[in-house]
């Protein structure tokens, strides 16, 4: 080394901490890359990518090479900058080399380096993939002796490098990536694929048409009168039972009594009109949604009743219903719509239907009523005062302060709701 001039000493040194910047920022891009889009971006074709999610496929082996040549660098620098400092200040020379060496690597090497990697390592991990290819041809066996060495040591303990917990997502995480993804995705899409998660924490008694909103018609009814509630009805599937709801006799789909009349001309009686019912679908209650709407898809359903453990009736939940949780209401439905059984007074006070779904309520108002119990607003004020309350009864519910402005012998139908003070 005597022979060889401080100025080349001092740029090889240049050129060894260049190196170390190399490795160190190189090794925080690679680690910090987003692992979704990378495969998209292989798939996609994007050489780069490709090279990268390769290298990642072995972690062990990329952060292996990429340590074996950053030491092997830092090494070397330091043995430089010692020879160089030993000139300069003779016996403190390596005194002087040591703090001078860490200083310099710790701002131009690693912090620097490493920092810009975090923020932008796409822009450094792809073409820097292109060096780390081949080094890892050229250093495999060292590379392969210091990983075998490794994960034995690993193994002891109980960890298998080979298999981590890999890049799946669960259902919570995919939800918040979905929330902090605003600038890529609209805001009503990703409303939308929420939703679609949120599916199994809501049951069909969350949606259905409860039992005493049903539009039903009773078979032994007047068949004239049936013929005018059916011409006069609201929906295109009736449901038919026989003296008392439980009793349902099945579905009349509209389009097939058009039908029928079309080529008849006339339903002159009831077992005419009979033979065109369908059978009933039942629900189970407590059926998730995610779980409802894979069954009516493989049953070729839309319709079902709900029923309870004993086979009572519970309400009706459709097709439409599920599908109104995933993209928001319809135009039409078989309820009314929120908003028409809600009204806001002078005072800032809403005057509510108590018949009202809570869920959507909540979802209307951006009110935050408790959902995990009574499915409407009139069985929670029943729940939380455990009986039938009297006009201008008031409670406090959550941050809402409730009044009954009307109810009956059973329930409460009418509220004012407004912010506790």
């Amino acid at each position: 080394m005597d022979e060889i001039s401080t100025d080349s000493l001092l740029i090889a040194l240049a050129v060894l901490i260049c190196l170390s910047a190399f490795f160190s920022g190189t090794e925080t891009a690679m680690m910090s890359l987003n692992r979704y889009r990378l495969r998209h971006l292989s798939q996609q074709g994007h050489k780069g990518a490709s090279r990268a999610e390769r290298l990642l496929e072995r972690p062990d082996r990329l952060i292996g090479l990429i340590l074996i040549g950053n030491n092997i660098v830092n090494l070397a620098a330091a043995s430089l900058a010692t020879i160089v400092c030993q000139r300069w200040f003779g016996a403190w020379g390596p005194a002087v080399a040591t703090g001078a060496l860490t200083f310099i690597v710790l701002i131009f090497a690693e912090v620097t380096p490493k920092t810009l990697a975090a923020l932008y390592p796409e822009k450094l991990a792809y073409p820097n993939s292109v060096v780390l290819r081949p080094l890892m041809t050229l250093f495999y066996p060292l590379v392969w002796l210091v990983n075998s060495i490794s994960n034995a040591l690993l193994s002891i303990v109980g960890v298998r490098p080979l298999h981590g917990d890999g890049d799946d997502l669960s259902a919570d995480e995919l939800r918040s990536v979905l929330n902090e993804a605003s600038a890529m995705i609209p805001r009503r899409h990703r409303e939308m694929l929420v939703s679609i998660l949120d599916l199994e924490k809501v049951t069909v008694e969350d949606v259905m048409v409860p039992r005493n909103e049903l539009y039903a018609i009773d078979i032994n009814d007047d068949f004239k009168n049936m013929m005018k509630q059916l011409t006069h009805s609201p929906h295109s599937k009736v449901l038919l039972y026989r003296g008392n709801i439980d009793d349902v006799v099945g579905f009349l789909h509209l389009s097939d009594l058009l039908r029928l009349m079309t080529r008849d001309q006339e339903v002159s009686d009831k077992a005419t009109l009979l033979r065109e019912v369908r059978e009933i679908y039942y629900v189970p209650e407590g059926t998730p949604l995610n779980v409802q709407l894979l069954k009516f898809q493989r049953a070729k359903e839309r319709l079902g009743l709900v029923v309870d453990e004993y086979g009572d009736i519970q309400g009706l939940v459709s097709l439409e219903d599920i599908l109104e949780e995933i993209v928001g209401d319809f135009t039409t439905g078989l309820q009314p719509a929120v908003s028409d059984e809600i009204n806001r007074n002078e005072d800032g006070s809403y005057e509510v239907d108590a018949s009202i779904n809570i869920r959507d309520m909540n979802r209307e108002m951006n009110w935050k009523f408790p959902t995990d119990g009574p499915k409407t607003l009139n069985g929670l004020v029943l729940e939380t005062l455990e009986e039938i309350p009297k006009v201008h009864t008031r409670l406090t519910i959550g941050d809402y302060q409730i009044e009954v402005l009307d109810a009956n012998e059973s329930m409460v139908t009418t509220v004012r709701v407004e912010q506790a003070k």
